[in-house]
């Protein structure tokens, strides 16, 4: 027996992993965890995307997965080196412990 697997499937994982991102953002307080969430949601987003495309039969989603990948890497980098500065001033990536208008 075959199963289909169909568009909506592909998006409620993509809901499913969105949420997860969403609740990892908001209840963690290590500044790594908060932008590996940020990556999550970034990438169930490209997933609604991909298959949408590929419901449609048309190429827009996927040329628009370009310009996420992009923002991604970019956001990965700046809040790279957000986090290396912080560790080095603080000694923490705890977002509770760093207050930076105490200085």
């Amino acid at each position: 027996m075959m199963t289909y697997i169909g568009y909506s499937h592909y998006l409620i994982l993509s809901a499913v992993l969105f949420t997860i991102g969403v609740f990892g953002v908001l209840f963690r307080r290590n500044l790594i965890i908060i932008f590996m969430s940020i990556e999550l949601m970034l990438n169930s987003v490209n997933l609604a995307l991909v298959s949408i495309s590929k419901f449609t039969q048309s190429a827009d989603g996927q040329i628009f997965v370009f310009f996420v990948i992009t923002v991604a890497a970019a956001e990965a980098a700046v809040g790279l080196a957000i986090v290396i500065s912080l560790f080095r001033h603080k000694q923490t990536t705890a977002v509770d412990e760093i207050n930076l208008m105490k200085g």
